[in-house]
């Protein structure tokens, strides 16, 4: 039976590498499917991963209409036996029902990938939809971890080297803090994401630059 799947976690958890793996994964066995794809780091139209793997796959837009594309496809004489979404979290809700229904009335398996929350940590719509449609909603066994070395649970945006909890919701940055870019993200605890202390913030807060205070309470402070 076909079904809806959820592949969840935070950054850097390996989602991505694992939509790559599926994908090859249902090829191999002769399976066609369809890859999709939302404002990836590498630009538009790839999937990629930050293990330095990619492949082409198609934008998603908003005005994007999986139903009729996946009909048109079928219409026309070319199978279809799955699809390949991810960064799903920046789908729409109603581009969600979509695919709930490919997979229910077309018998088409959809594979989701994505983060549930934002840097608000507050759900993103298409992850919600996920989490209320799906069949399943797995999350994903590589864990990220925090700087001080738990478990990551939360994705923090980073500004100008400053931790914001306000903004645009979708704004794409990088993980990589030697990145030029304005904006970056960095995955932290729930202890230290409640504090906003970014690994920067820890080490500006520590004796030693070249120690990370694991147990530091204080929060940092934002330039005025």
């Amino acid at each position: 039976m076909s079904e809806l799947v959820f592949f969840s976690g935070t950054m850097d958890c390996g989602k991505s590498t694992l939509a790559l793996q599926m994908d090859h994964n249902h090829a191999a066995r002769g399976r066609a499917g369809l890859i999709f794809t939302k404002l990836d780091r590498a630009g538009e139209s790839v999937l990629s991963s930050r293990l330095g793997l990619s492949t082409s796959a198609r934008e998603v837009t908003d005005a994007l209409d999986f139903w009729e594309v996946v009909v048109g496809l079928a219409t026309s004489g070319q199978r279809v036996d799955y699809l390949i979404c991810d960064e799903a979290q920046f789908f729409t809700p109603r581009q969600v029902e979509q695919l709930a229904r490919l997979v229910d009335e077309m018998a088409v398996d959809v594979f989701a990938f994505g983060i549930t929350a934002d840097f608000r940590a507050e759900l993103f719509p298409g992850s919600k939809r996920l989490i209320e449609l799906a069949d399943r909603v797995q999350v994903l066994q590589v864990e990220a971890l925090c700087w001080c070395g738990s478990r990551a649970t939360h994705n923090a945006r980073v500004l100008r080297g400053v931790m914001v909890v306000e903004g645009e919701q979708v704004v794409v940055g990088d993980t990589t803090p030697a990145s030029s870019g304005e904006v970056e993200y960095e995955v932290l605890c729930r202890r230290h994401y409640m504090r906003r202390m970014t690994a920067q913030a820890a080490r500006s807060a520590a004796v030693s630059p070249d120690v990370l205070p694991f147990d530091l309470d204080v929060c940092a402070v934002p330039p005025t």
